[in-house]
């Protein structure tokens, strides 16, 4: 199995193993009633380099190719577009997408989807039953003056990002692969390996994402989100269980909105290492 394959198998496993469905009923009643995951959705490998050398290649190679019209990264894709006056200013998002559905890496905090049913352009929760994946050429313009462009890739901004002012004056340039910010910092426990220790999302030099640490099993130790830099909403941490089980060790809520002066983060709730809550913090609703 090549590395490619290896990757995609992980990426599916961890996905509900990090962020689970909660269908139980005795979740939905009380969802720290227990801080075991189920024991199926275990990652069946470790994860792997993210950003392979080879793949790289090809997808350039790839790129280079030329492709008949509408088609991008091998998909065939449909154009549109969402219009939106503010303040006596019509603003235009022109836009290709696919109707081809793709399992979404659990590492991107933003897939960016056309929601068919209210005609924009969403960046959260993708539902497949009612909009398509962002995919292809994108452009924003305000009375035909173009403000942003770029590519996606399955909802996830990919290559080189133009943004613009007004005047059409180049402000920044970002590059991107699959959704990841091109200066994001991945750490191992052994490279040569492939063991990764920690994956950091960066975005004009500051945090910005969603936040991995993995223990050195490859089991996922810690999960949470920066936004400017800043820890926001729920980080959880997981017992090391070397792949038997996975457990919450413990949840953290930090402040919803990044820089929030009155917020003082807390421990929402602990675990024993077999998954039996310990302790939850006071006030708390368990239904």
């Amino acid at each position: 199995m090549n590395s490619k394959n290896l990757l995609l198998l992980f990426l599916m496993t961890v996905s509900h193993a990090v962020f689970p469905q909660k269908d139980k009923k005795a979740e939905m009643a009380d969802p720290d009633s227990t801080g075991v995951m189920p024991d199926n959705l275990l990652p069946t490998t470790a994860p792997i380099l993210l950003f392979d050398d080879h793949s790289k290649s090809d997808k350039k190679k790839a790129e280079k190719k030329k492709i008949k019209k509408n088609i991008y990264y091998g998909e065939r894709t449909k154009k549109g577009y969402t219009k939106q006056t503010v303040r006596d200013q019509t603003q235009y998002q022109i836009f290709n997408y696919t109707t081809q559905n793709r399992e979404s890496d659990p590492y991107i905090r933003d897939i960016h989807w056309y929601d068919a049913r209210d005609k924009i352009i969403r960046t959260k929760e993708f539902d497949p039953s009612r909009g398509f994946l962002l995919h292809g050429p994108y452009s924003k313009e305000i009375d035909e003056v173009v403000l942003e462009k770029g590519n996606f890739f399955f909802g996830t901004k990919h290559g080189t990002w133009l943004t613009f002012d007004n005047k059409s004056i180049l402000l920044d340039k970002l590059h991107y692969s699959e959704g990841w910010p091109k200066d994001s910092k991945v750490t191992y426990y052994n490279r040569e390996e492939r063991k990764i220790e920690k994956l950091t999302p960066i975005e004009y030099e500051l945090m910005e994402g969603n936040f991995f640490h993995f223990h050195e099993t490859g089991q996922v130790a810690v999960t949470g989100e920066y936004h400017f830099g800043e820890k926001v909403g729920l980080w959880t941490e997981y017992w090391n269980t070397k792949n038997n089980k996975i457990i919450r060790k413990r949840e953290i809520q930090y402040q919803e909105i990044p820089f929030s002066k009155d917020f003082r983060p807390y421990i929402r709730a602990e675990w024993d290492p077999e998954g039996n809550l310990v302790y939850r913090k006071e006030g708390l609703s368990s239904n």
